[in-house]
Parts: structure tokens; C-alpha cells; sequence
């Protein structure tokens, strides 16, 4: 048997094994409106989502039905689906991303209780591969009547699409490493004001980026180690003619102080990644 054929049933049995997602609520759902609404989902977090974006996984198990009729909309339109109830890009890209914030949600409802999407293992046969890829690649949500994996639809839809490096500040994997879950849904007419708030948000915070003057050190998210590529690739397009760095990035999106330290002061401190934190963002833990 050849390596090209052993490959192929390995591929083939990769498929089968991974799980889809489906939506507890049977049935049609009509959407009424010329737009897709993600009011339910904006009321979910709002009820179920604190201050420190924790989620109450228990109380939300407990009564899913608005959340799982959100989900059934997710599952039946989506902007490949139905492009007419998503005219703008940033209708676009407000669906895909609270898409993929419910996605990640439902996958953890699906298992709850657990203590870190690591719990979610790969097939059996399949062990050696990261503890992640349970849940990022094994599982399969449902968005538009077209199942996939969170990976894929982090990376060949939201990222491959858009071009938008702020999304990595908007989508949660329900991990405490990760950006805090926003208390509200995201919006394509509100998009960029909402993107824009969470970045801020997200380097306000020592755990995402930290100045040690001491040390001589800038502490950062391990976010901006994984994707780079995607803020100097960005921050070329939008300023050509400046040396992109990540500090440079960071630079738009924190106080004038801060934003002047790292254009001028920065070159002789070394940069220092901080290890992810996996542990679930649930309000119990």
C-alpha cells in the first residue's frame, strides 16, 4: 500500500471521527428581518457573562434556550449562505465573529463540566497530537448549514478574509489566557468602534502587555507571539514607509506615554512572551 493511499485513509478517517455540533432546536427557523439579528446572543452574554469575562457555563446549561436559538440561527445563515442578510463586510466579519464566540460556547456546553478545552481530547488512536486539537479541530460546529472546525474557521475564514488583526482581541476560546468575552455581540454598524474598544481594552491590562523597567523587559500575550504575521502584515499595508514592529502595533492602542516609550525608548528591552493560560473561563473555577 502506497504512502499516498495510507495518507488518504488516514485523512478520510480523520473526517469521520470528529464530532459535529448540531443545535438542540429542530426545525426551520424563518429570519424576518432584510439583516441577520444577534440580539439573543448580545442578551446571553449580557445575562450570563460578568465584568471580568467569565461565563456562568452552569446557569446557562441549566436554561440554553435563548442561546441555543441563536445557535439554530448561526447554523442555518451565515454570509456564504445567505449573502442578502449581509450586505456590508462588516456585517460580514460581526457574524463570523460572534459566530465563532457561540461556537466555542456551545462546544463547551456540549462537554460541561470541564476545567480547560484541553479536556477535550482527539480520538483515541489519534493521542499524540496537541491536547487542543479536541476541541479546536476534532469538534465541528454548524455555521450556515456547512459544518467545520473552529480552526478552520479562525484561520480560513476569519483571518484568510479579512485581514483584520484586531479580531484576535474579539475571539474568545473560552480559556483565560484569552481576550475577555465581550458582554454584548458584535455589530457590523458598530464594528470598528467595538474592535477598536476591545484592542484598547486588551492592552490595558499587564496580562496582555507589561513594561518592567527594571528588568528592562516587555511582557506580552502569547497572542502576539502565535500571529504575528498578522500585525506587522497589517501595520506594512497601512504604513509603508515606517520599520512595522510589534511594538509599533501595540503603539496605536495605548496611552501617549506608552505609545512614545516604545517608538523611542524601547530598543534595548527585550520582549518576553507570557505561557497562555488554558484554565476555563468559567465562573466556578
Amino acid at each position: 500500500m502506497t504512502k499516498r493511499i495510507i495518507l488518504l485513509i488516514l485523512l478520510t478517517w480523520m473526517v469521520s471521527a470528529c464530532t459535529t455540533i448540531p443545535p438542540i432546536q429542530k426545525g426551520i427557523v424563518k429570519q424576518e428581518d432584510m439583516v441577520f439579528s444577534h440580539l439573543d446572543f448580545d442578551q446571553v452574554v449580557h445575562q450570563y457573562v460578568n465584568t471580568n469575562g467569565l461565563v456562568d457555563y452552569t446557569r446557562l446549561q441549566a436554561a440554553p434556550e435563548q442561546f441555543e436559538r441563536y445557535y439554530q440561527h448561526i447554523a442555518i445563515y451565515s454570509p456564504d449562505s445567505n449573502p442578502e442578510l449581509f450586505k456590508s463586510q462588516s456585517d460580514q466579519l460581526a457574524y463570523w465573529i460572534n459566530a465563532y464566540n457561540s461556537a466555542v460556547i456551545k462546544t463547551v456546553l456540549s462537554y460541561y463540566p470541564i476545567n480547560s478545552v484541553q479536556d477535550v481530547k482527539p480520538p483515541l488512536p489519534l493521542f499524540f497530537l496537541p491536547d487542543k486539537t479536541g476541541f479546536f479541530l476534532f469538534q465541528k460546529p454548524t455555521f450556515g448549514n456547512v459544518t467545520t472546525s473552529l480552526y478552520n474557521l479562525e484561520n480560513s475564514i476569519i483571518r484568510e478574509r479579512f485581514q483584520e488583526p484586531r479580531i484576535h482581541f474579539a475571539l474568545n476560546c473560552a480559556s483565560l489566557g484569552c481576550p475577555k468575552l465581550p458582554r454584548y455581540a458584535f455589530n457590523g454598524d458598530t464594528l470598528n468602534q467595538q474592535l477598536d474598544f476591545e484592542t484598547r481594552k486588551f492592552f490595558s491590562e499587564e496580562r496582555n502587555f507589561k513594561i518592567d523597567h527594571i528588568q528592562k523587559t516587555i511582557f506580552l500575550s502569547s497572542i502576539l507571539d502565535w500571529y504575528e504575521d498578522d500585525f506587522i502584515g497589517w501595520y506594512n499595508q497601512q504604513f509603508p514607509h515606517e520599520q512595522a514592529s510589534l511594538l509599533q502595533y501595540i503603539a496605536l492602542y495605548v496611552d501617549a506615554h506608552q505609545a512614545d516609550f516604545l517608538k523611542t525608548q524601547s530598543e534595548d528591552y527585550s520582549l518576553e512572551f507570557v505561557p497562555y493560560n488554558w484554565a476555563l473561563n468559567d465562573q466556578k473555577q
